[in-house]
């Protein structure tokens, strides 16, 4: 079979490579790096092009393979140290790999993913079809890439196999192969002394060859199953028991550290492989562990002092003398060239139809034609020995330095010779210079383009901003004009809708600060928007907290799915009284400008929303029963009114009870429940005579807790969506 490898060096592909050859395939390999900085083991073809060349439809209508495997997580081409770009790059490249293998519309595509993807604690093994719970970047670059290999694989009808490799591990040859846990451990101890290793982290281990034994299963299977399978093995340890064997092999003085740790049993079930193709893991990891430390320690200074590996003293001179070795060699290749026509020359003197056959003029010829100038005056230094050496047969040496005839040949073989050697020289030259121009004008036409784009995309965003700025005054005015027509208890519900429409998103949220560490959801229009949750600790959101407290927005650059992605707080006397939080927004959104506008927003809204709470603090005796916490009830109408309207409209979510309770007992009903609800609720009285209470950002199962809680007071309520009668027990 014809099989392409796509991806940078490593050890696994190198032992793919091997795997591949041994077992009699033809191996194909685009390095994904035009320069050739790479290494590999030997292949029928390498082509060293990126991934997003215009020749890559060419390679693979030349390769035609029939199965194309993708390092994927594992490719040495990307650099995963929190740099964004990388996941554009990887996106982007995996795009362009699949559909050029769409259209050559041949072979089995294989992706390699890892463990990554999922982290935390789980009770059982992980199966394929569990939903994705990596955290950082690689885990969701990866998570967005198996998504799009299934996409083609199903709207393209393509042969797509995704396979998770499980903590793979194998022994690193040099320093920047430490990329696994259990070289990370044997590197700590022999530098540092100690091993640092999580309590509750318990993972499976994956040898190197028995994952590239795994992918050959899947590689020479005629038909599949599944679309996905996990790699793992039967090697399930925890961080203290593989670094207890570590300590062990590596010996000396060394201790084991415990550090923090987040995860829990994390691994991958490999059954559904197993059952299919009847293979399991031969590896044994203490036996690994063991191997891989002696070998570490053996060369401890290429791990520690990230010197290069001590070669064997013949490589040694071999690497040290190669340049000498390649200059000598035309001059060596020139004397042994030189036997034969010595003795084709000794054959044709005296012959009767080769006497004009001159095999030293010949001999110059091939010389200065492949190697030019220097080795053209070699080989006729050579000749002319030859000459004069042959001619002492019949004469003396005198004879023949004083024969004319010998210097108008030798003049005529240098002169023929260094021509035709200045003239290959000149071509050569030309031909290098015409290569370099061609490669700069290529990188220049690729610089250009790049340019291009790059213009291309700030021309569209400037055409944003300015369509934006253009009617953003209106917009401003909008805001501040509809605010000012709402009443004090509807502004913050209004203005959560204004900023829907002024940052053209749909997931907008306003938390009130309820205390110096807390703060509880007001307003939010969409579920996205409540994804924190109705109460969060604002301050241990170190990020946010830090960019908010220096009175700054909060963008969200890492792209973390976990946080908004823009962050404004409303500030009163400097400290933070709200804060809006915005998610769904485009890339395009997220710029300084876009900022700056919602800072000017949250600055309007901040005026708003003091001048209703003025207003309210002022009308506070007129609103409340005096000396409690019971609305009168006009004012709490209007407030029942307000959250029923933002709650038609998804921007909040509130339950009314009905408490049953005697009219002259009022006031001690509501010493009992304003004691045990929250700053947010509201108490009060309503037309109908009846005592209400209004939670705020609560569901109907939530109120059901409340409702417990008050029946153990003494009082019973009820929903009353329910029409249900209350009555004090």
């Amino acid at each position: 079979m014809n099989i392409l490898l796509i991806g940078g060096s490593s050890r696994l592909m190198d032992s793919m490579i091997l795997k591949l050859r041994k077992e009699g395939h033809r191996v194909f390999l685009l390095t994904g790096d035009k320069y050739r900085h790479n290494k590999y083991q030997k292949v029928f073809e390498r082509y060293d092009f990126s991934y997003d060349c215009e020749n890559l439809n060419d390679i693979l209508d030349s390769v035609n393979a029939d199965v194309t495997i993708l390092t994927g997580a594992f490719d040495t081409n990307y650099n995963w140290n929190g740099e964004e770009r990388e996941t554009v790059h990887f996106m982007s490249h995996l795009v362009n790999i699949l559909v050029a293998s769409s259209v050559a519309g041949k072979g089995r595509v294989i992706f390699l993913s890892s463990d990554e993807i999922y982290s935390g604690n789980h009770v059982n093994d992980i199966e394929e079809d569990e939903a994705f719970s990596g955290t950082g970047q690689k885990a969701d670059t990866l998570s967005q890439a198996e998504e799009m290999c299934e996409n083609f694989r199903v709207n393209r009808n393509m042969d797509i196999v995704t396979l998770r490799l499980d903590h793979l591990y194998g022994i690193p040859k040099e320093k920047k192969d430490v990329d696994n846990i259990v070289a990370q451990m044997c590197l700590e101890c022999m530098k540092d002394g100690h091993i640092k290793a999580g309590l509750n982290h318990i993972f499976s281990v994956l040898d190197e060859n028995d994952a590239v034994e795994y992918i050959y299963q899947i590689v020479k299977a005629g038909q599949h199953k599944y679309a996905r399978y996990h790699l793992s093995s039967n090697d399930i340890v925890s961080e203290m028991q593989l670094a207890a064997m570590v300590q062990k092999e590596i010996g000396g003085e060394s201790n084991l550290v415990e550090v923090p740790d987040v995860s829990g049993r994390c691994v991958l079930s490999g059954r559904r492989f197993e059952e299919e193709f009847g293979m399991h893991a031969f590896g044994d990891i203490q036996k690994n562990v063991k191997n891989m430390a002696a070998y570490m320690k053996k060369h401890k200074s290429v791990f520690l002092n990230e010197e290069e590996r001590k070669a064997p003293w013949w490589e040694r001179m071999l690497n040290k003398w190669k340049w000498l070795i390649a200059a000598l060699f035309p001059f060596f290749e020139n004397m042994v060239c030189f036997i034969p026509f010595f003795m084709m020359n000794n054959r044709t003197v005296g012959s009767q139809y080769f006497a004009n056959l001159d095999p030293f003029l010949l001999y110059v010829l091939l010389f200065a034609i492949i190697y030019g100038q220097q080795q053209a005056t070699f080989s006729a230094i050579l000749a002319v020995a030859g000459y004069m050496f042959r001619q002492m047969y019949t004469r003396s040496g005198f004879e023949v330095l004083i024969d004319y005839n010998t210097y108008v040949w030798i003049a005529q073989l240098f002169i023929l010779g260094l021509v035709v050697g200045y003239m290959r020289d000149q071509i050569r030259t030309m031909q290098l210079e015409r290569t370099e121009l061609e490669e700069h004008l290529s990188r220049q036409i690729a610089d250009i383009r790049d340019i291009n784009q790059s213009n291309v995309r700030v021309k569209s965003v400037m055409e944003q901003q300015l369509v934006d700025h253009r009617d953003g005054i209106g917009k401003i005015y909008s805001i501040t004009a509809a605010l000012e027509q709402r009443m004090p208890d509807e502004v913050i519900f209004y203005a959560v809708e204004m900023l829907e429409k002024l940052m053209q998103t749909k997931d907008v949220a306003i938390y009130n600060v309820v205390n110096g560490d807390y703060a509880r959801i007001f307003s939010a229009s969409s579920e996205k928007a409540r994804s924190l949750g109705n109460s969060i600790r604002y301050k241990e959101m170190t990020e946010i907290y830090e960019e908010l407290s220096e009175q700054k927005v909060y963008i969200n650059k890492n792209m973390d799915e976990h946080y908004p992605l823009m962050v404004r707080a409303v500030y009163e006397g400097g400290q933070i009284q709200m804060m809006i939080m915005l998610w769904g927004l485009s890339w395009e959104k997220m710029t300084l400008g876009q900022a700056n506008f919602l800072t000017v927003v949250s600055y309007l809204i901040q005026n708003a929303v003091l001048r209703s709470q003025r207003y309210m603090q002022a009308l506070e005796e007129k609103r409340y029963t005096q000396g409690t916490r019971i609305l009168e009830p006009e004012a709490f109408e209007s407030l029942v009114q307000a959250y029923m309207d933002a709650e038609r409209k998804n921007l909040v979510e509130c339950v009314l009870l009905k408490v049953d309770t005697e009219k002259d007992r009022y006031l001690e009903c509501a010493e009992v429940i304003t004691a045990h609800m929250r700053d947010s609720d509201y108490l009060g009285e309503r037309s109908d005579g009846n005592m209400y209470l209004l939670l705020t950002n609560t569901t109907n199962d939530n109120a059901g807790i409340v409702q417990e809680r008050f029946k153990k007071l003494g009082y019973q309520t009820e929903n009353v969506e329910k029409m249900a009668v209350c009555h004090k027990e």
